[in-house]
């Protein structure tokens, strides 16, 4: 597993706004803090979320994309790319697999953290189709399509260098959890970047106990010091 020093770039690919707050914004808080440079790749706009029924769904996406922009910026992300999939309609297209790799091009990161495309009925928050769509497409981006000078040039709408990932960060706890990131020093920023999401959480506090509850779990899990809170990761080399 590749430490921070090391990363340079990272890039986080995920389907909703939120997903990464919930999952990975603890690790992305200290990457930066480190000096990485982490950009944010969102596929849909998570138009179809929250839970007011008046409000027209286009302006529900923007709101969202405002409220990730926000939260990103708790966590010193400034780069994000918005790729206005429809929200609860996902599915792993080569137009999906052309788009991230574009993305992956452009950033040119060495570590890339997204989602599983594994279903797992222990956790079926986590399992979202969309969820696993996104994680899907995002592997074939990786490899082979993003490194592939020659992957369906055609759904490309300029020409990009390819780019090798050396790494991948599947996010998910559980047993799939193979690498822990101490996030202590993080825990605070996270959950302030989660709750940006206003337009979601209908019990905040509710919410942040939830997560604070995961971390904590999790860094004991992994043998963490007793007060700690982690983020875990099944690390893939794809080098």
């Amino acid at each position: 597993m590749l430490t921070f020093p090391e990363i340079e770039r990272a890039l986080v690919v995920i389907a909703h706004p939120d997903d990464v707050d919930f999952g990975a914004a603890g690790t992305v808080a200290m990457m930066t803090d480190a000096g990485v440079e982490v950009s944010y790749c969102v596929v849909t706009d998570g138009d179809a979320g929250g839970s007011d029924r008046a409000m027209a769904r286009h302006d529900v996406a923007m709101l969202r994309r405002k409220e990730q922009t926000d939260a990103a910026n708790i966590v010193g992300v400034t780069q994000l790319f918005f790729l206005g999939y429809g929200d609860g309609r996902l599915q792993v297209t080569l137009q999906l697999r052309a788009d991230i790799s574009a993305v992956i091009r452009r950033v040119r990161p060495r570590v890339v953290i997204s989602q599983s495309p594994e279903r797992t009925l222990d956790r079926i928050y986590a399992s979202h189709p969309d969820h696993l769509a996104c994680g899907e497409a995002t592997l074939c981006a990786v490899y082979p399509d993003a490194r592939n000078p020659f992957a369906f040039p055609e759904l490309f709408q300029e020409e990009i260098e390819p780019w090798a990932v050396d790494e991948v960060w599947v996010q998910g706890g559980g047993s799939m959890g193979t690498h822990s990131i101490d996030v202590t020093p993080a825990v605070d920023r996270k959950i302030a970047a989660l709750m940006s999401h206003v337009s979601q959480h209908t019990n905040p506090q509710r919410t942040e106990t939830i997560v604070r509850e995961w971390m904590a779990n999790t860094a004991k899990q992994f043998d963490l010091p007793d007060g700690a809170a982690a983020e875990t990761f099944r690390v893939v080399d794809t080098r």
